[in-house]
């Protein structure tokens, strides 16, 4: 096994798996600098959703207090689903095959597929803000496909439908806190 692919700081691991790179996933182990960097690229994505959001929220006239709180729960609503999405992945696949890694193995790959995610502060664009938004998801939903079929060691077929089933519930989840937030905004 190559170790190679996720040697490197953010900016070299986020443009591996921004590729989409099956290599780089298959190598993707579950080491604790792989879990730092995984995380970090989670954490890169909250941040840059909380930046596309600020804009919204400040054109709705937020206050400093309101603003604080819209934006955690905008941050926070990324890093759970994150680890949600992970947990249903790892529990459809572990049904699909019982030899599976652990939860804490599909962390590292799963997280690598946020990378796209790093470019959401982009909805930032008059007009384009909800098409880019839907371009990120579908490229992190095909990179955590490629992580799951390298991770779980399954079929394209398989892998997007583990991935498939609760892309839906994070998307929603994550509009949702958007919506409510610019709500009690107004």
């Amino acid at each position: 096994m190559a170790r190679h692919h996720t040697r490197g700081g953010v900016g070299q691991t986020l443009v591996k798996a921004l590729s989409l790179n099956s290599d780089f996933y298959e190598d993707a182990h579950n080491t604790s600098r792989n879990r730092r960097l995984a995380l970090t690229i989670v954490l890169l994505a909250a941040f840059s959703h909380m930046l596309g959001t600020t804009v919204i929220l400040l054109i709705n006239r937020a206050t400093l207090p309101m603003l604080s709180i819209a934006l955690f729960l905008n941050g926070l609503s990324v890093v759970v689903g994150y680890y949600f999405w992970t947990f249903t992945i790892f529990k459809i696949g572990q049904w699909l095959k019982p030899i599976d890694p652990t939860y804490g193995d599909l962390l590292s790959p799963i997280g690598f597929a946020y990378a796209p995610q790093v470019l959401n502060f982009l909805t930032l664009i008059p007009l384009f803000g909800r098409p880019i938004e839907f371009i990120l998801a579908v490229w992190s939903l095909l990179a955590v496909i490629v992580a799951i079929r390298q991770g779980l060691d399954i079929r394209t077929r398989s892998a997007a439908f583990i991935s498939v089933v609760g892309f839906p519930l994070i998307q929603t989840a994550v509009g949702l806190v958007q919506v409510l937030a610019q709500e009690w905004v107004s």
